[in-house]
């Protein structure tokens, strides 16, 4: 079975489960989507690709009054099913957004209608949430928090301003922006930086706190490990926390871009080693992601290979390659201080939350031009 075949078979499974509960929620997408589809963009598409064939994407499972006050047109058949798997599949090729001028002209003008005020509170809920659910993923990567309190160590040293690394909360209870605030704002809005910016008092309280709990976090990863039920404990404490800080995109952007540079470290050995296995040595490609899958730095992987009949010989003859690729793997991993599954689920829930932001907020300018 072909690549592109495999993502349609699993968009395909998606697709069926979103007809017959008449919904899916974000976490039943992301659980479908291909491997390699990380970027927010990309989920972005998907997401309202499924929206489009009458399947509405939810936080979480909606009760029965809610589904039925929601309910759209999910009678989709097979056909069109099989063909929206297709399209949905292909997102994976494409180099950002969509350039479909059919698809551009019907998401970018469809008929929509004015918000109300009450409206606009509800979708800037849903730009922070998906803010917060990112932030709250960033926490897991190492240095991430850490990087922010040294931020402040400065401010309360006076070398720095406190504008200078935050613009205040993601709580529910905070102001919620109009839709022309979101129109306005872009990620350069800290270069026009002004004496004004958080309660110094309440931002001393919440970095106390954060930095009260990212000290028990890191006690717990340093005696039992990351993957202890313990570490992970305290780490999503952590993440309750750090989810709520607003900070300016001069600290925000370089912390995000960490995870996702160190994940496309990764991907390009992956992608050579299964180039080689798969085109060289003739691997059915499923047998390789079965296989590989938890064993990306492990230098046994060919080794244990070695005896397969069609393609054992072939690999071993390029044992030495696979394992020099390997180790480049195990460098991001000792590097980073995360294995390879980790760093591939921080940036799928960071992807996530980023995508759902950019969707709603999306939304709430189109629908108030």
């Amino acid at each position: 079975m072909t690549d592109v075949v495999q993502q349609q078979s699993r968009l395909k499974d998606l697709i069926a489960r979103g007809k017959d509960q008449g919904y899916l929620t974000y976490a039943e997408v992301n659980d479908h989507l291909p491997e390699d589809i990380s970027d927010p963009d990309q989920v972005e598409d998907i997401i309202q690709m499924i929206n489009d064939m009458g399947i509405q994407v939810f936080e979480v499972a909606p009760d029965a009054d809610e589904l039925l006050m929601a309910e759209g047109d999910a009678s989709a058949d097979d056909i069109a099913a099989a063909e929206a798997a297709a399209a949905l599949a292909a997102v994976e090729t494409e180099a950002g957004r969509t350039t479909d001028p059919v698809r551009m002209y019907m998401r970018e003008m469809g008929t929509v209608e004015l918000l109300t005020r009450e409206g606009e509170i509800v979708i800037a809920k849903r730009i922070e949430e998906g803010i917060r659910e990112m932030m709250a993923a960033l926490a897991h990567y190492p240095g991430a928090v850490k990087q922010v309190l040294d931020e402040y160590d400065l401010v309360a040293r006076e070398e720095r301003r406190l504008a200078d690394i935050m613009v205040g909360y993601l709580d529910p209870a905070e102001h919620v922006p109009s839709a022309a605030e979101v129109a306005e704002s872009t990620p350069s809005s800290d270069d026009d930086e002004t004496d004004s910016g958080p309660d110094p008092v309440e931002a001393k309280k919440r970095f106390t706190a954060l930095k009260r709990q990212y000290n028990k976090t890191e006690k717990a990863i340093a005696a039992k490990g990351r993957g202890d039920k313990a570490s992970i404990k305290e780490m999503e404490k952590l993440g309750e926390l750090f989810k709520f800080f607003k900070l300016t995109p001069r600290i925000s952007e370089p912390l995000t871009d960490t995870p996702r540079n160190i994940l496309a470290a990764v991907r390009d050995q992956e992608r050579e080693i299964m180039r080689l296995a798969v085109r060289e040595c003739g691997m059915p490609r499923k047998d390789f992601i079965v296989s590989f899958q938890g064993s990306e730095s492990d230098p046994k992987w060919v080794t244990r290979l070695s005896r397969k009949k069609d393609y054992g010989a072939r690999l071993s003859a390029h044992k030495e390659t696979f394992q020099r690729l390997q180790r480049r793997i195990s460098q991001v991993e000792e590097n980073s201080g995360l294995s390879v599954s980790e760093i591939k689920e921080i940036n799928r829930r960071m992807s996530m939350g980023e995508a759902r932001a950019r969707r709603a907020k999306k939304e709430m300018v189109e629908a108030n031009l």
